[in-house]
């Protein structure tokens, strides 16, 4: 007999497998002897008393062993050598155009994938000179190259986007290619960026050895279409200069939401793209030592617990301000993909264990913000977003040190004399905030700030700083597309996908979009 039920435990005796069945065995009111297996379904943290516990909804096994089974509906397995099979064109390799080429591969078809960056080996020593120089790639970075921007920015699999697909089939994918299985039980699972890196190696040794191919750092340069069907596209090899032609009907464009090249070349050929209103505003970093005592109710972290993370929103007239992509034990990063522009983001390690929580904290920007960049009509918000980076790097004085001020300094308007301990790299310096961020945005910030504080006990502190710029939560500009077909409206064969098409957010969102463009590409949907 198998039954399912949920168990409330204190932190320690749910990281005990035998209290666990203790705890299952009282609850069924059976005795032990009866329990002959027990698999976690599900984990999650109940914070909402002072008494933190752990919720499981476990399978128990009475009076039989667990049977040992692959998972049919999420098995990931090739049958057949696709390099003669009908070509899709994919470009770029982040989670979208990963999975969108595992999916068409399985559906029968070759991938041929155009990615602007270099593998993930290669691309560390250039995150080396971003963290050490200053000095920017602009074609391989933390958003571009192998894995996308998700490879070096945490590897957060939440999200909320479970009618758009098969949250569980993705995450058995990344688990068959090395991820840890707890993703697959965790409420909110977590890979690390120290992690992942061997995970995309993994997916693309799969990808090649079903007959694919991949073209590393080679640039998509044209678009090519007769007729409003798509033909292929053309390319340069980024160390050679080299023209190449790839020639496909079929063509998925998963850029990401940093491929501003990209959305220059469509609004160059006349290929329908729309500006979109996104957030922007600031990394926010806390000892996590302070996060944690907010949101476990007590002095020291109880050690079967992992380090406290938070989500804070409030509405200031009619702008939102939330915070976005919460790293704890993390890092502030550097995301500019241009020397000249700063922007940041966060990460953490698969354990979690920097002394740092870090969050991005935004406030949402639309078409009035946009107004005086009209001229550039459907890149209008991408220039607003980039005149911000701009300033911001001006702001911090160069070499991508970030412009930083206290919290409590930034909400009262005086520069901070001193600046604490930060796990941003390159360096920071001492600003007002408003040098660096549009004045709607720090105004909203000031208030959004404040009223968090009062409802978080100790999170409105100047031992917090404040970095600038977050300021690529989502992409500035939608590429439009059938709700069907998921093609373009005008352009045949023409699959905008994930991020940088404005249709997903992270990576989970990302890969099952990619899923979706590789079926209707193939003709399953």
């Amino acid at each position: 007999m198998i039954k399912q039920l949920e168990l409330v435990l204190l932190p320690e005796e749910a990281a005990d497998r035998t209290k666990v069945l203790n705890k299952a065995s009282g609850e069924l009111k059976i005795p032990l002897s009866r329990l002959l297996d027990l698999n976690i379904l599900k984990r999650s943290i109940d914070a909402r008393s002072k008494i933190v516990r752990i919720r499981l909804l476990v399978e128990v096994f009475i009076d039989e062993k667990s049977p040992i089974k692959s998972d049919p509906d999420h098995s990931f397995h090739f049958d057949n050598d696709i390099s003669s099979k009908p070509t899709v064109l994919i470009i770029g390799f982040g989670p979208a155009g990963m999975f969108a080429a595992l999916r068409l591969i399985e559906l029968g078809l070759k991938p041929v994938i155009i990615e602007r960056g270099k593998d993930v080996r290669k691309r560390r020593r250039d995150l080396a000179a971003i963290n050490k120089e200053g000095q920017v790639n602009p074609d391989s970075n933390y958003c571009f190259g192998e894995g996308g921007a998700g490879t070096y920015s945490d590897g957060k699999l939440y999200t909320r986007s479970g009618k758009r697909g098969d949250i569980r089939r993705i995450l058995s994918i990344l688990v068959k290619h090395g991820a840890d299985p707890e993703i697959l039980i965790d409420a909110h699972p977590h890979i690390g960026t120290n992690k992942l890196p061997k995970v995309v190696e993994t997916i693309r040794e799969s990808i090649l050895m079903a007959g694919a191919e991949i073209h590393f750092e080679t640039r998509m340069t044209d678009i090519i279409f007769d007729k409003n069907e798509i033909k292929g596209v053309l390319t340069k090899e980024i160390n050679t200069g080299e023209e190449k032609e790839f020639r496909a009907n079929k063509l998925i464009l998963a850029t990401g939401h940093s491929a501003r090249d990209i959305f220059e070349l469509l609004d160059r050929k006349k290929i329908k793209i729309e500006r979109k209103d996104f957030a922007l505003g600031v990394r926010i970093e806390h000892p996590q030592a302070i996060i944690d005592s907010v949101q476990y109710h007590c002095e020291t972290r109880n050690p079967f617990l992992p380090p406290a993370s938070y989500s804070l929103s409030t509405q200031v007239g009619d702008r939102g301000v939330y915070s976005f992509c919460m790293c704890p034990g993390g890092i502030i990063a550097p995301a500019s993909t241009k020397n000249n522009e700063m922007v940041v983001n966060g990460w953490s390690p698969s354990k979690r264990n920097n002394p740092f929580a870090n969050s991005g904290m935004v406030v949402s920007v639309g078409e009035k913000d946009f107004l005086p960049f009209v001229e550039h009509g459907e890149l209008a918000a991408l220039r607003f977003q980039e005149s911000v980076e701009q300033k911001s790097f001006v702001a911090g004085g160069g070499k991508l040190v970030a412009p930083a001020q206290r919290l409590i300094d930034f909400v009262e308007n005086k520069v901070s004399s001193t600046l604490p301990k930060c796990s941003y790299v390159p360096g920071i310096n001492s600003v007002n905030l408003d040098d660096a961020l549009p004045r709607a945005v720090s105004s909203a910030l000031r208030i959004g700030l404040k009223e968090f504080g009062r409802k978080m006990k100790s999170y409105y502190t100047n031992e917090a700083i404040l970095v600038a710029t977050e300021s690529r939560t989502s992409s500035p500009v939608r590429i439009p597309r059938d709700k069907e077909s998921l093609q373009h409206p005008e352009i045949k064969g023409l699959y905008p996908c994930a991020e940088g098409a404005g249709y997903a957010g992270g990576i989970v969102s990302a890969a099952m979009d990619g899923e979706r463009c590789a079926e209707s590409a193939s003709g399953k949907i």
